[in-house]
């Protein structure tokens, strides 16, 4: 287990390599360098190192740099995310791509008529939490596509009808070993069924939450565009709606096991680039 001494370093050592990737100290060193160079004497590399070491004990713990270097940590972040996001988008169906692209632009529509009604050159916190309930429609819509896929995959009245021919082939079995292996193949079907029906309920779930999204996007507009003072923004629930599709997602974690098994069914019938975890 680290020690708070161990943390530290950590935090600190990240801070020193940001320090030494600065253009201010890449050139400060190369100008002693040059100095030394035209000097032909070693006394301006030394002094270049112990500035070296002055800059990289005093910038690093700086609070101020700190907080830059967090900050340029944070847009990188962002813009990886975007791209990430862009390149999913771009591997959505036609009609998909439209219900991303419409909530985006209605989205800034909002931001507009907020601006254009109010006068106000700032978005409020909770009128900004959009970004992000468009980001969770996204990954939501994915969600819901690559599950409708893998249900097409799987009739269930066949799977049925196995389990009914597996029930009575281990009624019907004459010794124990026979009996065993159909009580077997009765357990899995029995679970590839509650697979299919707990992702086939993920699925309803997902789609009604898309609808929300949907819908809470075009309540907020309305509301702008009525709206006598900024502050009747903060009259609309943001907050349930955060909650809501926080819980969603708590309960596609809890279908990780549904769509492991049903991964392994596509495994097993070479349907690769059904499974979950396959790269788009």
């Amino acid at each position: 287990m680290e020690t708070s001494l161990e943390k530290l370093n950590k935090v600190n050592f990240k801070y020193v390599k940001e320090a030494v990737k600065e253009p201010v100290n890449f050139w400060g060193l190369a100008g002693f360098a040059v100095a030394a160079a035209y000097t032909q004497s070693v006394i301006p590399l030394a002094v270049g190192l112990v500035a070296e070491g002055a800059y990289l004990v005093s910038v690093p713990a700086m609070n101020m740099y700190k907080k830059l270097v967090d900050r340029r940590a944070k847009e990188r972040m962002y813009k990886l995310r975007e791209v990430q996001r862009e390149r999913l988008i771009n591997t959505f169906s036609q009609r998909e791509r439209e219900a991303v692209l419409y909530l985006q632009s209605q989205k800034n529509h909002i931001y507009d008529n907020y601006r254009k009604f109010t006068g106000a050159s700032e978005l409020p916190t909770n009128l900004r939490t959009l970004d992000q309930r468009w980001e969770d429609f996204v990954d939501l819509l994915d969600v819901y596509r690559r599950r409708k896929q893998h249900l097409k995959t799987i009739n269930r009245q066949v799977i049925h009808n196995q389990l009914s021919q597996a029930y009575r082939a281990a009624e019907s079995a004459t010794d124990d070993r026979t009996k065993q292996i159909q009580q077997a193949n009765v357990e899995i079907l029995k679970r590839r069924v509650a697979s299919y029906d707990e992702l086939e309920k993920s699925i309803k779930l997902v789609e009604g939450r898309l609808q929300s999204i949907e819908n809470f996007f075009g309540l907020v507009n309305d509301q702008v565009v009525a709206m006598p003072t900024p502050e009747r923004i903060s009259s609309l629930d943001f907050e349930q709606l955060s909650d809501s599709i926080a819980l969603t997602k708590e309960m596609l974690e809890a279908t990780a096991d549904a769509m492991g098994a049903l991964d392994t069914h596509n495994r097993e019938m070479g349907n690769y680039e059904l499974l979950s975890n396959n790269p788009k």
